[in-house]
Parts: structure tokens; C-alpha cells; sequence
């Protein structure tokens, strides 16, 4: 008889969570203005709004950072990260940040000008936020059958490289600062990029003299899965394919909340040494000293232990796997989600599972407030809210995904947890033609809106 899987790790600290009822998760849900981000964290069962810095640290993880060194410029820590940069990543430079999205600020606030476009595949909020906060334009050249929830290939979070070189040339060189590779591709469901994608898009920015930035958060899943679905891979490490992948690009960011498991912590990382030193200066503004950069000594020690283990067949297997036994459950309760499964989510397809709510009264967030008050599960939406207004117009947009999305965090919950979180879902898939009614916005901020958005129940 064949073994059943397992875990590649043993618990040796629990955190207790607590349960609640449904009334005063109503009430909870009322005082937060219908905004899952304001829920407190004692008001959450299974919390999985993100994965990012949401993971257990490991053992090793933990020793490093006793060891951590504080000194404000030349820290120990910092050339541990920078060792694990350059051995397991490929660059020579980078700087550190407090997460990804100061990555971002550091190095767009150096190579973005108004009215520069920014090509790519489905940019995630801040990177999107970035961009049009410096009225510059987020152009997503995602093939079109990421948008198709049910339809199954392999790589659904591919640029289409005809609409990226159709980008290229109908844009003055001097306007596109960098082309940008999101792997994993977030927004379209935790979906992979092929290493054949990233081989296409790596010679077109070649062809056009243009950079190739990649939003790497989510990396090391990434390379799983291109070694587990791509041909030519089967038999080459993690490590191996991050290594080949990485060779592509110019410029990296990463919040190392993710793939490097910690709870605090990023770096904008370089080929080019001018470019790192043309960062410099915003890094010191808004950072710190560029040998730590908004992170403690003991964090850049726990991230550098974190890259190495993070790109572990054993324990990418574990992870992944844990998400695929969130799906396969979905599957039995005939609840749609963004197929095949993701990298670091389950992202459930809002639109098929409340028909019935008008996409101005915000799908997907309906979706994960009924998820919260029927089991004090929280998600996060990827729809309507999260698109925000165009920057021009100051119209809601409406993607053409409205998505719930269900971040398992790392190591963190057991698989009986996914079984809570399949019930909770079937639950309300089941009373789905009674749900008519969403919400209206009552404030929001002109930028990013879904973080501080306060709403209102239409009645």
C-alpha cells in the first residue's frame, strides 16, 4: 500500500484561536463597516486575509535571529542576506526594505515618470497603486484564459507576449521604465509563469532595450511549479530552476513576508550597479542606511534563512500540496474557484457563487462577509473594490474577475482547518439564490481604496 502524504515538519508551539457566534459576528462585522481588514484578530476563527508574514517561522529561522546583529551600517545580518541574495537568487546588489511594497517605492520612485506605462501581467494592488500614484499607467498584457475560471492549463498567469511586443512598439522607449513579471501572478488566482514565458518575455525586453523587473514574492512557488509542470524541469531542483529564472531579469522586488517566511521584511535587488546606487538615496529617505533598510538585524538573518529554506522541494511540496486539499474539497462541494489551484490560495470565483448580487454592489467582498459571519473565516476581495477607480474618469472598475480570495498562511493551520473552511463555503454556496443584496461605499480613500474602505449594507 502506497504511504499517505504527510506534513515535512512537526508542531512544537501552538497559538490558541478562538471561536465566536454568529450574532456577535454580525455585530463585529457591523462596527468594522463591513471592511474585513478592521475585523481585530480575536474576532477571526481561520484567518486568511493573507499570507503575507502570516507563517510559522521554523526552528532554524528562530536561532538566527538570537544571533542578530544591530549595528546600524555593516551589520553581520545584512551580508548574511546579502550571501543568501547572491547564492540562491543570482544578484550582486540590493537593498533592503521593511516589506515589498517599500521595494516597490524605492524603485519606482527612481525609474517612474508621469505618464510612463508599465506593461505586465495582472499588477497587484500596491505595484497598481504605485504606478497610478505617480500618473503612470499599469498596462495587463495577462492571456485571456486567465480570466476563464474553470478552464485548466498549466500556466495561467503567463504574459501574452503579442500584446506585450504590440505594448513595446506603440510606446516611446524613453515611457516604459521596466516591463513587470509578477511570479506567481496574484491577482489572476496564485497562478504560475512558465519558464518558457519568462524566456519569451525576457528576449522581448532585450529586443526593445527595455528592463525586466520581477515581482518575486511568490518565486520559490513558482518554480515548483515549473518543475513539476513544465517539460525539461522534472529532474532540476528548486533551487536550480530559481536560479535559470532569475537569470532573466534585471531588477527584482520581493516582500520576503511570503516566500521567505517571515514577518517582517523585503529588498529591491539589481544587476546594475548604477541603478543600485541611483536607489540608494530613496532608500535612506525612506528606509533606512542601505545595510538595513527599515529591518532589524535579527529579521535580515531570519529572511536569509528563510530563502534557503523556502526553496526546499519537501517543504514547497507541503505547502502546496495543503492548497490543493482546499480545492479537491471545493471540488466535492461543486463551489467554482480559479482553476487549478493556486500557489498560496484558493481564489473562489465570487460571480458564480452569488449570481444574484449586482456587480456595483461589490461581489466578491459580499462573498467574503458571508464567509465571516457564517463561520468567522475572513478572505479578502480581488474584485470590484481592490480595481478601484480609474485614475481619469474616477469611474468604479469592473474587472472581469470577481474573486474571493483565501490565503492559507505557512505552516500555520492543518488540513482540518480546511475542512471548516469548505463546510462554512458550502454553507452559504447552498443558500446562494437568497443573497441578493451587496453593499454601497459610504468613504474611501482616492487610492487603494480596499484597505480603508468603510461600506454600508443595502437593504
Amino acid at each position: 500500500m502506497e504511504l499517505p502524504f504527510a506534513e515535512s515538519y512537526r508542531i512544537k508551539m501552538v497559538e490558541n484561536i478562538k471561536k465566536s457566534t454568529r450574532e456577535e459576528r454580525e455585530q463585529w462585522i457591523k462596527e468594522a463597516k463591513y471592511n474585513l481588514f478592521f475585523l481585530k484578530s480575536d474576532q477571526v476563527f481561520i484567518d486568511l486575509l493573507t499570507d503575507s508574514g502570516t507563517g510559522a517561522m521554523s526552528d532554524q529561522q528562530w536561532s538566527a535571529m538570537m544571533l542578530g546583529d544591530e549595528s546600524y551600517a555593516g551589520a553581520r545580518s545584512y551580508y548574511n542576506m546579502k550571501n543568501a541574495i547572491k547564492e540562491i537568487l543570482g544578484f550582486d546588489y540590493f537593498l533592503p526594505t521593511h516589506q515589498g511594497r517599500a521595494a516597490e517605492n524605492v524603485l519606482y520612485s527612481t525609474i517612474i515618470k508621469e505618464g510612463d506605462v508599465l506593461p505586465g501581467n495582472s499588477h497587484f494592488d500596491t505595484t497598481k497603486g504605485h504606478i497610478e500614484f505617480r500618473r503612470a499607467v499599469a498596462l495587463d498584457c495577462t492571456i485571456d484564459e486567465a480570466a476563464d475560471t474553470q478552464l485548466e492549463i498549466p500556466f495561467k498567469g503567463n504574459v501574452d507576449l503579442k500584446k506585450l511586443e504590440k505594448a513595446l512598439q506603440e510606446t516611446p522607449r524613453e515611457k516604459i521604465p521596466c516591463v513587470i513579471l509578477t511570479v506567481t501572478n496574484n491577482t489572476a488566482g496564485g497562478q504560475p509563469v512558465s519558464m518558457e514565458n519568462v524566456r519569451g518575455v525576457s528576449a522581448l525586453c532585450k529586443k526593445y532595450n527595455v528592463l525586466l523587473q520581477m515581482d518575486s514574492a511568490r518565486f520559490a512557488e513558482n518554480a515548483y511549479f515549473i518543475k513539476t509542470r513544465e517539460k525539461g524541469y522534472e529532474n532540476k531542483t528548486v533551487k536550480e530552476i530559481v536560479k535559470e529564472m532569475f537569470s532573466y531579469a534585471d531588477i527584482m522586488t520581493m516582500s520576503s513576508k511570503k516566500d521567505a517566511i517571515v514577518n517582517m521584511g523585503g529588498f529591491v535587488a539589481f544587476k546594475s550597479e548604477e541603478l543600485w546606487k541611483n536607489c540608494q538615496k530613496f532608500c535612506i529617505m525612506n528606509e533606512g542606511f542601505v545595510t538595513y533598510g527599515g529591518m532589524s538585524g535579527r529579521d535580515m538573518n531570519a529572511l536569509a534563512v528563510g530563502l534557503d529554506e523556502g526553496t526546499e522541494f519537501d517543504y514547497l511540496e507541503t505547502r502546496i500540496k495543503q492548497v490543493e486539499y482546499l480545492g479537491s474539497k471545493l471540488d466535492e462541494y461543486g463551489i467554482p474557484y480559479q482553476r487549478p489551484a493556486g500557489g498560496h490560495a484558493i481564489f473562489v470565483d465570487a460571480k458564480q457563487v452569488l449570481p444574484n448580487v449586482p456587480k456595483e454592489e461589490f461581489i466578491a467582498q459580499t462573498l467574503g462577509i458571508e464567509l465571516y459571519l457564517e463561520a468567522g473565516i475572513r478572505g479578502v476581495e480581488v474584485g470590484a473594490l481592490l480595481a478601484d477607480r480609474d485614475p481619469v474618469t474616477r469611474e468604479n472598475r469592473y474587472p472581469k474577475l470577481e474573486l474571493l480570495r483565501l490565503a492559507i498562511p505557512r505552516r500555520t493551520y492543518t488540513n482540518n482547518h480546511m475542512d471548516v473552511i469548505a463546510v462554512a463555503l458550502k454553507n452559504v454556496y447552498d443558500r446562494r439564490e437568497s443573497i441578493t443584496k451587496g453593499y454601497k461605499i459610504i468613504h474611501e480613500e482616492p487610492i487603494m481604496r480596499h484597505f480603508t474602505v468603510e461600506l454600508e449594507a443595502i437593504l
